[in-house]
């Protein structure tokens, strides 16, 4: 395989795999387009859609997850810049109108979970709806939502790891790397040469596949939950376990001020805790309750 790339290629040398001219985006009547932007909005609609499905097989209104989706992504979003903002404020202090250009980058993930999942709340208390059903519901789109979305950090080259020369290694041109603070020292270490990109962990296609496999459980899973709410904490144990692992490869953490602690890390490895101590306390009580055992399930639980 070629050492000198195209400014567009993107290759995975270990699978024999190069792919040239791969686009960041498009222009429609002078106005650029992100692929970002049209694979995290394919994302939800694929997500909603999945979640209007699973409603009207568990005799659920479809129209209620429709109607809660508009205000979901719309705090979602603005959660996700909050997030980014509030961990990378060195970035934005001495020019607070930068937070406000989005399209320069800076959306994470977790930022809009919890600004979604408060969202739920207040939505469901309005609405008077049990926002653990509700919930429940909604994870199979907020997963399938991610798993596509990951993408659009495949065509912003962004969200990769350290140096790797493993089967699903990642080559990138440099100057198609959207942020250069994001190579490490080991990264450019084996910049040697006239190579002219970098070789790294694909992390974005690890979380994208890991999240993949989270969502099959819980379809598989979902009829069989033991009370309502337990697929909210399948999903934040799942999800912070797999942050867990896959921040710590990324070179692009956001860190806790002062120090090297990813920030994300932290979250996922509480969530994952809490979540199973959760799972496991609320069955305990439900067989305190019930009186008939373990494994008895709740009257509303689908």
């Amino acid at each position: 395989m070629q050492d000198i790339m195209g400014a567009n290629d993107i290759a995975f040398p270990n699978l024999g795999l190069y792919l040239k001219n791969v686009p960041q985006g498009f222009t429609v009547f002078g106005f650029y387009i992100s692929l970002y932007g049209v694979i995290i909005a394919i994302g939800v609609m694929a997500g909603i859609s999945i979640v209007a499905h699973l409603a009207k097989k568990t005799g659920q209104d479809p129209d209620d997850y429709w109607d809660f989706a508009i205000y979901g992504v719309i705090f979602g979003l603005v959660g996700a810049r909050i997030y980014y903002v509030v961990f990378d404020w060195n970035s934005y202090k001495d020019n607070l109108l930068e937070i406000f250009h989005v399209r320069n980058g800076g959306m994470a993930i977790y930022g809009g979970v919890i600004a979604a999942f408060l969202t739920l709340f207040i939505w469901c208390r309005i609405k008077k709806k049990d926002p653990r059903q509700i919930g429940d519901t909604a994870m199979a789109g907020l997963l399938l939502g991610q798993i596509i979305g990951r993408w659009g950090n495949f065509t912003n080259r962004e969200v990769f790891g350290e140096y790797s020369d493993g089967l699903l290694a990642m080559r990138i041109p440099l100057e198609a790397v959207r942020d250069r603070t994001d190579i490490t020292e080991s990264i450019a270490s084996h910049i040697t040469g006239d190579i002219n990109y970098i070789q790294v962990h694909p992390t974005f296609f690890y979380e994208s596949a890991l999240n993949l496999l989270l969502l099959a459980l819980i379809l598989l899973y979902y009829r069989h939950k033991r009370f309502q709410g337990e697929i909210c904490l399948m999903y934040l144990g799942g999800y912070g376990i797999i942050r867990f692992f896959v921040e710590g490869i990324r070179t692009d953490q956001l860190r806790f001020a002062g120090t090297n602690i990813a920030v994300s890390q932290i979250l996922g490895i509480i969530l994952f805790v809490v979540a199973v101590v959760a799972d496991v306390g609320i069955r305990l009580l439900l067989r305190y309750k019930s009186g008939k055992g373990a494994g008895a399930k709740v009257e509303e639980a689908p």
